[in-house]
């Protein structure tokens, strides 16, 4: 009998079928990965065996009990612990206070004790993140850096199932590998691990077997030693992946439209001087806390403390508001999508069109026919799934969340597009998708700034690299003849 076994699992929400009478079990020990496209229900799986939602039909069994979680308590009690793609924590809170909450230490009965809450949450840390601060406040942390205390908080927990949801989607090699040593440790003790990915490498690296959804339904599953990436991509998608991946036709650099002379943020990173040019992608690689996402919040305006030159096509934009910024061309699609990029409260078409009202502007109101036109031309460019444009952006699975950022910036013809982690959280299809998209864009003459952990990713799409350690910038590499371990080296400066 296995360990846990998905029975007929259906749930909705709303009009959205998200799994349809899945059925599928995980042996005790094994790590089990689950892969599939964006809205094929993996998140949504493992929400139910974690006690976030419950089916509206179908039986969850563990250890051969039948099991029905009412509330994600009632999950951790049972000894079932989840690592989220979108981050839940309390951003006024510290780093300690997150890792520890409903199970502060205590003196005396009722008093907290700070110095043992402290002492706990750096037992906690020292598996996957020695070198955060305890005391930090959530807030402060870089979304890696939380992705990080969010998995030390799920471990810490001592549970004996484990759901990781996108664990290394912000997360660089370094990180990651520090990750897949931990999961080893927690498999060799018995730990059971349901790692949700959309990285076939990682997968092929730590699962022992590999279940596909596709539309919501099981697709079917293969172990490690049965799996290939076209065997796996046909299950996901029902075609080749050749056929999305993009020409890798070179592209002719012309103008420079970018160029930072000096540019530095007290504490953050600098001085950091680079220069992009029309048709160029100019990949930025780094360790986590290198501060390559600061840099690109600064060139778009978004951090005040930050002191030196931005100009787009020769005009100094230096001291220029974001929208004045947005207005001289540039763009950013920002790592943080739920903090930084979305108002998730709004529907998918108030979303895509904050950046556009000017062209949907028909004298005194917006045009409704002009609005449709754009969204159907880019929720079909780029595969959205949706159940309609009025769809609270809130309820679609993050990778359909990062494509609707990507369309808002489509469709406004920026000159300069600066991409901060573009794919994370994207199934793999969708990935091709958008870096033949950031191919074309090059290619037609907009400039392109790409911020990625994942080091193939800008091997494969980056006309050069720029390596950033430390605040600065350490070296420029030629992604013709670097290769991950030369990139790793420069990155980590050994």
């Amino acid at each position: 009998m296995s360990f846990i076994e998905f029975e007929g699992i259906t749930k909705r929400f709303g009009g959205t079928l998200a799994l349809d009478r899945v059925s599928l079990s995980v042996e005790r020990g094994e790590c089990h990965a689950l892969m599939g496209e964006n809205g094929a229900g993996k998140s949504t799986l493992g929400r139910i065996l974690a006690g976030i939602v419950a089916p509206d039909s179908g039986t969850l069994r563990i250890g051969g009990a039948v099991r029905r979680f009412h509330s994600p308590r009632d999950g951790r009690l049972a000894g079932i612990g989840m690592v989220h793609q979108e981050l839940a924590y309390c951003p006024d809170l510290s780093i300690t206070e997150n890792l520890l909450l409903g199970r502060y230490p205590v003196r005396a009965g009722f008093l907290v004790d700070p110095a043992a809450g402290s002492a706990r949450a750096r037992v906690l840390l020292n598996d996957i993140a020695p070198e955060l601060d305890p005391s930090a406040l959530m807030q402060a942390l870089s979304p890696a850096q939380r992705q990080l205390v969010q998995i030390a908080g799920a471990v810490g927990t001592g549970a004996s199932v484990l759901v990781f949801d996108e664990p290394t989607s912000s997360l660089t090699e370094v990180e990651t590998q520090r990750l897949f040593s931990l999961m080893r440790r927690l498999g060799s003790s018995g730990v059971t691990i349901i790692y949700i990915s959309h990285r076939m490498p990682e997968v092929f690296e730590m699962a022992d077997r590999i279940s596909v959804l596709r539309d919501g339904r099981h697709a079917g599953t293969l172990l490690r030693s049965e799996a290939t990436e076209d065997k796996l991509v046909g299950m996901m998608i029902g075609r080749a992946l050749k056929a999305l991946m993009p020409a890798g036709e070179s592209t002719r650099v012309g103008d420079l439209l970018l160029e930072i002379r000096g540019l530095s943020s007290p504490g953050k990173f600098g001085p950091v001087s680079l220069r992009v040019c029309a048709g160029e992608i100019v990949g930025i690689a780094g360790l986590v806390g290198s501060g390559r996402s600061e840099l690109v919040q600064a060139v778009f305006g978004l951090d005040p403390d930050s002191h030196g030159s931005v100009i787009v096509e020769g005009n100094d934009v230096s001291s220029a508001t974001t929208r004045k910024r947005m207005d001289a061309g540039l763009a950013l699609v920002p790592e943080d999508r739920r903090r930084l990029g979305l108002a998730l409260l709004l529907s998918c078409r108030l979303n895509f069109s904050l950046t556009i009202l000017a062209r949907l502007k028909r004298g005194m109101l917006l045009s409704r026919r002009t609005e449709n036109g754009f969204l159907d031309r880019y929720f079909a460019l780029l595969n959205i799934k949706a159940p309609s444009f009025d769809t609270e952006v809130s309820t679609l699975s993050g990778g359909n969340q990062q494509k609707i950022l990507l369309a808002r910036w489509l469709a406004r013809d920026a000159k300069v597009l600066i991409l901060d982690e573009p794919t994370r959280g994207v199934d793999v299809g969708a990935k091709a998708e958008i870096h033949r998209l950031i191919g074309d864009l090059a290619g037609k003459g907009v400039g392109i700034l790409v911020v990625s952990s994942d080091l193939p990713e800008v091997l494969s799409i980056s006309t050069r690299i720029l390596v950033m350690r430390r605040g600065e910038i350490a070296s420029e590499e030629d992604p013709a003849t670097a290769g991950q371990d030369s990139m790793l080296r420069a990155m980590s400066g050994l």
